[in-house]
């Protein structure tokens, strides 16, 4: 028998081979372009002064993926997390990501907490051309092809939660007391409170502000000053954009002085049910956080959320959650991101950026926050509804107000002058 006969008949007894494994529904390895899988990028601190908020994202991601993989993955491909740790350092998130997008050749990025880790990683994925999503409350000011914002801008957390604080039902407070970690997202929150605040008739001697570096765990000298700001015969509120587990000595610390909500209540933006984990929250009772999601907001699919996250859990032990799972707002703008990319790709039928870009206009997924999310059409942030809730003594909190409905993000906040004809629609880098 010829050479080319022999190839020939391999040829033949090769395909008959792949027929009948495809038939057998797969009892063989199927062919290697089935077996790929799309590769998702986590890009969170599981190190660190920002591990204590962050490392939870990275295992929401994980949870998503299992789900998604679960129910079939995406085109029918399974999704493959690569994780990388960050370690709080800056610098190093941009390292990360380009190693993320041209050695590890993800298809997409889940992370950042901080704005300056953000802010960091933003070149590179302009640079090339590839997706980041975020999940946390920032300070707007920023809009970008290549990130997809599913946390709050300004109007959908900070300004209501100090109109909130003026109001009647929130104390009627007269000064106010922006307490901060000294970095871009509190600083420029601060910049537009003051710009508000002075809107509504505030003067600058009833506006103290403070700031203290990443890491910071002395807060009795500045909860002596605050107190001390408070006893000028005006009702006081304190707004903190304090991040990271400096978190757990400034609550610690705030209880230790008998500083009690009714007296000079505390609005977070940056303190959840995971940051609240580690502290004695009995003194706390009261103080409020601003944010679009609560654990304890109650509706059928935040049952079904909070179950899957416990069970998710318990079965791969996670510290701390295995045996007192908590959810918060970053976790769920984690997981609506994720699932909102995955609606995109296969609305596109494809992971291509531009055209997941394009996908992601008015996607829209139903949240655990109890309304139905929705990606603006052309600035790249949720629609989210707000809720102001009280510390429990269980380290929950009690919803006490909340908008009629999802707000749309307002990046450019217009309370900055330098604003001034800016719009959320796409501009030069969008």
């Amino acid at each position: 028998m010829s050479t080319t006969q022999n190839a020939r008949r391999f040829t033949l007894k090769t395909l008959s081979a792949a027929a009948v494994a495809v038939t057998l529904g797969g009892l063989t390895a199927l062919p290697a372009h089935a077996q790929e899988t799309i590769k998702v990028g986590v890009l969170h601190s599981l190190s660190g002064t920002m591990a204590i908020s962050e490392t939870v994202l990275k295992d929401t991601v994980l949870m998503a993926i299992e789900e998604i993989n679960a129910k079939g993955g995406v085109m029918g491909k399974k999704l493959e997390p690569v994780v990388v740790d960050p370690a709080s350092n800056w610098p190093l998130f941009a390292e990360r990501a380009r190693q993320l997008i041209t050695q590890d050749k993800v298809a997409v990025v889940f992370g950042c907490w901080t704005s300056v880790s953000r802010k960091s990683v933003l070149p590179v994925f302009e640079e090339l051309n590839s997706l980041l999503f975020y999940p946390v409350q920032y300070e707007g000011e920023e809009l970008s092809k290549n990130v997809f914002y599913t946390g709050a801008a300004p109007n959908q957390q900070a300004i209501p939660a100090v109109e909130y604080l003026m109001s009647k039902d929130g104390g009627s407070a007269k000064r106010f007391v922006l307490l901060g970690t000294d970095y871009v997202y509190p600083r420029t929150t601060n910049k537009i409170l003051r710009a508000f605040l002075k809107s509504k008739g505030v003067v600058d001697a009833d506006i103290m502000e403070e700031y203290t570096p990443f890491g910071h765990s002395d807060y009795q000298t500045i909860i002596a000053n605050v107190k001390k700001f408070a006893s000028a015969g005006k009702k006081t509120a304190v707004v903190s954009t304090i991040n990271g587990d400096s978190n757990v000595p400034f609550y610690k610390e705030l209880g230790n002085a008998g500083l009690k909500a009714t007296d000079v209540p505390v609005v977070a933006f940056s303190v959840g049910e995971e940051e609240l984990r580690g502290v004695d929250t009995k003194p706390l009772v009261g103080h409020l956080a601003a944010w679009n999601y609560f654990m304890s907001i109650k509706n059928p699919t935040n049952t079904e959320f909070s179950k899957k996250w416990a069970d998710y859990a318990k079965t791969k032990g996670i510290a701390g959650h295995k045996d007192k799972p908590l959810t918060n707002d970053p976790m769920e703008a984690t997981y609506i991101g994720i699932n909102m990319w995955k609606q995109a790709v296969e609305k596109a039928k494809s992971t291509d950026t531009d055209k997941v870009i394009a996908a992601m206009a008015g996607q829209t997924f139903t949240a655990p926050s109890g309304i139905v999310s929705k990606m603006d059409e052309k600035n790249h942030h949720l629609h989210k509804s707000v809720f102001i809730g009280e510390v429990r003594a269980d380290g929950q909190f009690d919803v006490v107000w909340k908008t009629p409905g999802p707000v749309k993000a307002q990046p450019w906040s217009p309370f900055i002058p330098e604003n001034k004809g800016k719009k959320d629609e796409p501009a030069s880098k969008m």
